[in-house]
C-alpha cells in the first residue's frame, strides 16, 4: 500500500465546555450525523430526512456554524439555496466535561451522552426494521454481539485502545469507496461496568 493509499486519521474535533454546549442539543446532533454521513445538504433536504420543519434546520444549523462544527458548501450553491457541510469527521469527548465546575456543562455532556446513546439505539433499530432489504451477504456479516468480562480498569482501557486500533485499520482511502458492493457501515463499541462490589 503507498503513502496515499494509508488509511488517514479521521479528523476530530476536541469538544471543550463552548462547543458543547453548542453540539449538545438533539436535533443539532442529528443533522451534523447526517452531513457527516451523507454529505452537503440544504437545511431543506436536511428537514425532509428528519421530519422537521426547514426554519427550525435553518437555526440550527446556524448554531452549528456559529461553533464551528458545519460550514458553507459553495461548490454545491444554486441559486438561492445555502448548502451545508461538517467541518470534523467527529468529535472527542473529555470525561473532566461530566465533573467541570459549572452545572450547566455538565447538563450538557449529560445531554450529549444521552443522546449519543439514543442514536445507537435508533441505528440498530432502523437496521433490525430494514435487514429484509439487504442482501443475504449483508445480513450475513452483521453482528450484533455482547459479552461479559471480569477486567481491571487497566485492562478495560487498554481492550478499549486495541478495539479502537482495529477498526481504525480497517478505514479506507476515499478511492475504495466506489469499490462495488461497498456500504457505509456503523460500529458501535460499549464498554461499560454493569456490577459495583
Amino acid at each position: 500500500m503507498t503513502d496515499s493509499q494509508e488509511p488517514q486519521e479521521p479528523e476530530l474535533h476536541s469538544l471543550d465546555a463552548r462547543s458543547l454546549r453548542g453540539l449538545a442539543h438533539p436535533m443539532r446532533m442529528q443533522l451534523l450525523n447526517e452531513l457527516r454521513r451523507g454529505g452537503p445538504a440544504t437545511a431543506s433536504q436536511l428537514a425532509a430526512r428528519l421530519g422537521e420543519s426547514s426554519g427550525a434546520t435553518s437555526y440550527h444549523l446556524r448554531q452549528l456554524a456559529s461553533y464551528g462544527f458545519v460550514e458553507d458548501a459553495p461548490d454545491r450553491g444554486k441559486g438561492r439555496e445555502r448548502w451545508w457541510r461538517a467541518v470534523h469527521e467527529g468529535v472527542r469527548f473529555d470525561a473532566a466535561l461530566l465533573q467541570d465546575s459549572d452545572p450547566d456543562v455538565r447538563g450538557a455532556a449529560d445531554l450529549f451522552l444521552h443522546e449519543v446513546a439514543n442514536q445507537h439505539t435508533k441505528e440498530l433499530a432502523t437496521w433490525l426494521g430494514t435487514r429484509e432489504d439487504w442482501s443475504q451477504e449483508w445480513r450475513d456479516s452483521s453482528d450484533m454481539s455482547d459479552w461479559t468480562l471480569h477486567l481491571t480498569p487497566e485492562t478495560a482501557r487498554e481492550l478499549r485502545r486495541k478495539m479502537h486500533d482495529l477498526v481504525a485499520s480497517y478505514r479506507t482511502p476515499d478511492s475504495a469507496e466506489g469499490t462495488p458492493e461497498t456500504e457505509q457501515v456503523r460500529i458501535h463499541t460499549h464498554l461499560i461496568p454493569v456490577h459495583k462490589k
